[in-house]
């Protein structure tokens, strides 16, 4: 069997495309040859199965009074169930976790993540082996982002989490990988764009046969 390699995200996980113009198909998301997970998936060969699970504004624990399920917390359980065996997790969130609406700063967003890690470790998904996730921190929002929605303080507590996302990865004994310096693309300055897939795609082809 296939290693099976679950990638939990938001938007950036499922390839949301800000600026048309750099998207192959001129649509909202990047295609098969453009996004991360798929040029991972391509970069690793045969021997893995790449399994996406991205959802736009997905937190990690935080709900959304505004969209239901939002938060991987409360759907952890049937995403690990619904890919066993899970031979690796790999977590990108906290991005969501910045807006205004939820009150909460880089600190509080890393208890979110440990609490989602928590969770992940207790399903029994993993094949009869320890769990295994690695936790990626998502790039900084960039300095000319602003979003009515996501709200004031995004940009400042996007900066500061990566500081407290490594050792909450460490205490969980989870692998750890800041995705600071992924290219985002000019127009919102939140979302990867097609260089910035690329780039991800490469740093995780780097690491994940070292973690498996």
């Amino acid at each position: 069997m296939k290693k099976h390699i679950v990638c939990l995200g938001d938007s950036n996980t499922h390839g949301y495309c800000a600026d048309p113009a750099d998207c192959a198909d001129g649509g909202a998301r990047f295609n098969e040859d453009e996004r991360w997970t798929c040029l991972l998936q391509k970069a690793l060969g045969e021997d893995y199965l790449i399994l996406e699970e991205g959802l736009s504004g997905r937190t990690t624990a935080f709900t959304d009074p505004l969209h239901e399920s939002m938060d991987a917390l409360s759907v952890a359980y049937s995403i690990l169930m619904s890919h066993e065996p899970v031979d690796l997790l790999v977590i990108m969130l906290g991005t969501n976790d910045t807006k205004e609406r939820f009150c909460a700063n880089a600190a509080v967003i890393s208890l979110g993540m440990e609490r989602l890690l928590l969770k992940c470790k207790t399903v029994d998904c993993w094949g009869g082996k320890a769990p295994n996730v690695l936790v990626v921190c998502p790039p900084h929002i960039g300095k000319g982002f602003h979003d009515d929605f996501m709200g004031e303080g995004c940009i400042e507590k996007s900066e500061a989490l990566s500081a407290f996302l490594a050792p909450v990865a460490e205490r969980n004994g989870a692998a750890y990988l800041d995705a600071d310096g992924c290219e985002f693309n000019g127009i919102d300055h939140m979302h990867l764009s097609k260089r910035g897939h690329a780039q991800l795609a490469e740093r995780l082809a780097a690491i994940i046969p070292t973690l498996v």
